[in-house]
């Protein structure tokens, strides 16, 4: 049997360790080898590599994908996108979900993994139908957790629904690393029995599952599995690529990745996380293995968001007390699978309530529109008591939410005017405005002075 692998050294790796601040210069010269090692997916876009690259590394996130996908012209290239979020954290209209996975497709694009932080359905059949009809590969996202509501049946239904929408791989997100071989190797055995696409399995080791829980996934019959290159692998990053190929050859299955080219790989970035390390950007701690996820079912990049911020207010001594918090917060909002979004509002919460002293006491507006249902479909039941302090007499909508919202497209392109020179850059100011606003006045400036060095240099 044939074992697909995705390398992930480019977003989630990147992105898990060291807060995706990987500028695109720094893997520029891997590239060639990246792409002709035999992997069958480079994912490389999506997630938070937007928002930082505007945010933090002042680049335009459409041209970092467009020099990759001239840099990698055999392997495809992949993305995550939350479904009606888009990269940001709030609902989309139509329009513009249309046009930015058109525009994906058309720099570079090969695969779209895409997700629901609510595994709400109806949040994702957008995305999915445009991926299609731009002639791309959607792969439809299923965001495993645990509690009492989640099981494996609902899971093999709701695999169901996605394959109905005619998406051609489906793929087990694992975000927080809490999927354990045994539960890894029940769920693909079930999918596989009542699915016909290929299914791919993504986790993190955070919890150190993560490598048992890949090989038991694929002797169930996974198709695709996501790994990182060993010197950006492990603790809330991915398991080993190397490490995974040794020991599914080992069992007898064929992959097509050249290890030779891997050890390359690993020691170009190998130079880079070991500079990262020097510099303090990347904290040991992230590699090692943090068992309490099991408990807490906390991903990683949440951790290190409540960590910051309460070590911003000086009240970090009281992170234990907000990990506590944090499950029953979950129960309270109606155990929505912890991932962005969802996963920094919960988290938010959670430290509200502790350093209040009070419960609700201070609810973000986040908080409030996911209780007003404008995030989706609770995937429980939102304790009534909770509701009723937050919104009152106010009652929940039910609809898909997306269809309360008027196209956004032109009025945003219209909003920007001449600062944005694409439709590209219409869309990165739908995200992120005022990231990108920066970064444009940034451009602007920056074209200026090479036309006048260049004028004067030819006079």
């Amino acid at each position: 049997m044939k074992i697909n692998i995705t390398e992930t050294v480019l977003r989630d790796a990147n992105q898990s360790l060291i807060a995706t601040r990987m500028p695109f210069e720094v893997f520029e010269p891997i590239l060639s080898t990246l792409d002709s090692a035999g992997y069958y997916s480079l994912e490389c876009w999506g997630g938070a590599t937007f928002d930082a690259c505007l945010r933090y590394l002042n680049e335009d996130p459409w041209e970092r994908l467009r020099k990759i996908d001239a840099a990698c012209p055999k392997t495809k290239l992949q993305m995550l996108l939350r479904g009606q979020n888009l990269l940001g954290y709030k609902h989309y209209p139509d329009d513009v979900v249309r046009m930015f996975v058109r525009k994906s497709v058309e720099n570079g694009i090969d695969i779209i993994r895409i997700f629901d932080a609510l595994n709400d359905l109806r949040n994702i059949e957008t995305a999915v139908d445009e991926t299609l009809k731009c002639g791309a590969i959607a792969s439809g996202t299923i965001c495993y957790t645990k509690s009492p509501i989640h099981s494996l049946d609902s899971f093999v239904t709701l695999a169901k629904q996605i394959e109905s929408l005619g998406v051609q791989s489906i793929t087990v997100k694992d975000m927080a690393g809490i999927l354990s071989p045994k539960e890894g190797y029940d769920l693909v055995k079930a999918l596989k029995e009542n699915v016909s696409v290929p299914i791919a399995v993504h986790t993190h080791a955070t919890a150190g599952l993560g490598f048992m829980t890949l090989l038991k996934c694929v002797e169930a019959g996974a198709d695709i599995i996501d790994t990182a290159i060993s010197s950006f692998s492990g603790g809330t990053s991915q398991p080993a690529t190397e490490t995974m190929i040794y020991v599914l050859r080992q069992y007898g299955y064929e992959i097509d990745v050249n290890t030779r080219k891997c050890q390359k790989i690993n020691d170009f970035f190998k130079q880079y996380r070991n500079a990262e390390i020097e510099k303090g950007e990347l904290n040991p701690l992230v590699l090692a293995t943090q068992a309490d996820v099991l408990h807490y079912q906390i991903p990683g990049g949440m951790l290190s968001n409540l960590v910051a911020q309460l070590k911003a207010q000086n009240e970090l001594d009281r992170l234990e007390e907000v990990l506590e918090e944090t499950p029953n917060v979950r129960k309270d909002l109606g155990y929505p699978p912890l991932v962005t979004p969802l996963s920094q509002m919960v988290g938010v919460q959670a430290a509200a309530n502790v350093l209040a002293g009070e419960r609700y006491k201070n609810v973000s507006t986040e908080i409030k529109n996911y209780v007003r249902g404008e995030y989706g479909k609770a995937p429980g039941e939102i304790n009534p008591d909770v509701m009723k302090k937050i919104l009152g007499d106010e009652q929940p909508y039910t609809g898909r939410f997306a269809d309360t919202l008027a196209p956004g497209f032109e009025a945003a392109k219209k909003e920007i005017g001449e600062k944005a020179k694409s439709d590209e850059d219409v869309l990165s100011y739908i995200a992120f405005p005022a990231q990108a606003e920066a970064f444009f006045d940034k451009r602007d400036e920056k074209e200026k002075y090479t036309f006048k060095y260049e004028i004067e240099k030819v006079d």
